[in-house]
């Protein structure tokens, strides 16, 4: 069943466009860390999406909307390839994570207060005013294959997984080809005059969206060096 209310927590850069694309077909209210406090209608929503950063308390804020919202209620929890860290070779979904930070300690969490939950690890996100290479505070990069996801991916593998009713599970989000960093700020340095840093020392860490895959999901924005063509 297709869920008739949606609540999402974290209008930010990515929430506040997700919002604007999922209410077009269902009843979404956007809200912020402190606006779902005392409210009941969050907490009474078909599906929760939490598209918050693991600042200010966000644990505790993951535990208390786990517990409060219905039980009946799916989630769709936003995480991040960053679990991934302690590996340097290609990896999937498959893999073991040894490695316990924060992150993966607040998809636990969440799966073990609530039955329906579906994680999207995303990869660093990309698209509109978010250009690789541009903001940086270190000129000198470690280079290596990029896992990149583009901000119209995100959203409409959402969408994707909303209509497939798709309830739980875990999904890697990232774009399927893996460009070196060094090619990607050079192409972005030349095609938006920006001053191109320097790269040593090579990582090998290819994360591969498998289950995605699986699904038939059709990238958008398959390759990292197009993101920006469109200067959307």
């Amino acid at each position: 069943m297709l869920p008739t209310s949606i609540g999402l927590i974290g209008c930010g850069w990515l929430g506040k466009t997700l919002a604007l694309e999922l209410s077009t077909q269902h009843t979404l209210h956007c809200y912020s860390r402190t606006e779902t406090a005392d409210n009941s209608d969050f907490y009474k929503s078909d599906l929760i999406i939490i598209a918050i950063n693991t600042k200010d308390n966000y644990l505790k804020t993951l535990k208390k909307i786990s517990t409060l919202s219905k039980n009946s209620a799916r989630i769709i929890l936003m995480s991040s390839t960053s679990v991934y860290r302690e590996f340097d070779k290609e990896v999937n979904e498959e893999v073991h994570i040894s490695q316990i930070g924060k992150q993966k300690e607040a998809e636990e969490l969440v799966q073990s207060l609530k039955e329906k939950v579906l994680i999207l690890r995303l990869g660093g996100l990309m698209g509109e005013d978010r250009i690789s290479g541009k903001w940086k505070s270190v000129s000198t990069f470690s280079d290596g294959p990029v896992n990149y996801i583009h901000k119209d991916d995100v959203i409409n593998i959402i969408k994707f997984l909303i209509e497939k009713n798709i309830q739980e599970g875990l999904f890697n989000c990232v774009a399927p080809e893996h460009p070196l960093r060094s090619q990607v700020h050079a192409k972005n340095a030349k095609d938006f005059n920006l001053q191109l840093g320097t790269f040593e020392g090579l990582t090998h860490r290819i994360i591969q969206s498998k289950k995605l895959k699986d699904l038939g999901y059709k990238f958008l924005h398959p390759n990292p060096l197009n993101f920006w063509e469109m200067k959307n």
